[in-house]
């Protein structure tokens, strides 16, 4: 709470952009522009809230041998930033993208590859994963650059996902995480966009994996993700806390231990302190987790 006094959010303003980025891209937008885009395979996403699950993920995925994991990269962002300011429009993103042509969306993919190209310089992987969880805003732009890319996207329980955040002490690039009310709200609009990138975009382009099931049914939710991957199983990715590599986020404890149970349900206030979250989330955390879930059953 000390922290939110000292910095600036405008909720309303976060929340309206979600909503304007639904309507930006419609269906009719998607296929309108379908196709434009770089065709490689070669780029896995994972997105989602942040303390969803999403560095678990990379780490498994890092575990297999056809894998580079980048860590978490700002390249799309910036590449596609690049390319809006040269189209001298005082529009931003969301609005700015109906501006692009096929050659820009191609642009952005081409130029976005040649940034994360050189990460791997060295490994043999087919592969290069990019783990940002604020990416969940661009999953439609992603699709439009790279359409054959691979997204993955992770959802943990919005409570428990709610106050690992609310725990935790972030810059102040996450503004809205300080104030339990205030983080429902985003979560409930992160939820809803998730489930408009699930209904517009192809069944094939993302795969919801929940945390409590990766954990409770960890090989075969791992077998999930490879094969959305198209990657060949590996036993590797089962021994994923012994895999070696630098791992910047709060997570990096967590994955350098094998699977355990007791980020579920770890803690909960009593209910006045957790009323303002539940208010936020919608008055409960079910239909939140049946939003932000949907079409996890395709790969």
């Amino acid at each position: 709470m000390l922290k939110r006094r000292r910095i600036s959010y405008d909720e309303a303003a976060s929340l309206a952009l979600f909503d304007r980025i639904r309507a930006v891209f419609s269906p009719d937008f998607l296929s309108s522009r379908a196709g434009s885009g770089n065709p490689s395979r070669r780029p896995i996403f994972i997105v989602g809230m942040m303390r969803s699950g999403s560095t678990l993920v990379e780490q498994i995925l890092a575990s297999h041998p056809d894998v580079f994991a980048a860590g978490e990269r700002l390249d799309f962002k910036e590449v596609y930033q690049e390319l809006s300011a040269s189209l001298a429009s005082r529009e931003k993103y969301p609005d700015t993208v109906p501006l692009f042509t096929a050659e820009q969306f191609r642009r952005l993919g081409d130029e976005y590859l040649t940034r994360i190209e050189p990460l791997a310089a060295g490994h043999t992987a087919s592969r290069i994963s990019d783990k940002l969880p604020g990416n969940f805003s661009v999953v439609g732009l992603i699709h439009l650059a790279l359409p054959n890319a691979r997204i993955v996207h992770t959802i943990r329980d919005p409570v428990d996902t709610c106050l690992s955040c609310y725990s935790m002490l972030f810059g102040d690039d996450q503004p809205f995480a300080f104030d339990l009310g205030e983080l429902g709200r985003y979560y409930r609009g992160y939820a809803r966009l998730m489930e408009h990138w699930h209904r517009v975009l192809p069944k094939n382009a993302i795969l919801s994996v929940k945390y409590e099931d990766l954990v409770g049914d960890f090989e075969n939710q791992v077998r999930r993700i490879l094969d959305h991957c198209g990657l060949e199983w590996n036993e590797a990715c089962l021994s994923f806390y012994q895999t070696d590599r630098p791992v910047r986020t709060v997570s990096q404890v967590q994955v350098r231990q094998p699977l355990y149970q007791g980020s579920i349900g770890r803690w909960r206030p009593e209910g006045g302190i957790l009323r303002p979250l539940l208010e936020g989330l919608g008055g409960g955390n079910d239909s939140m987790m049946r939003s932000a879930n949907e079409g996890t059953g395709g790969s």
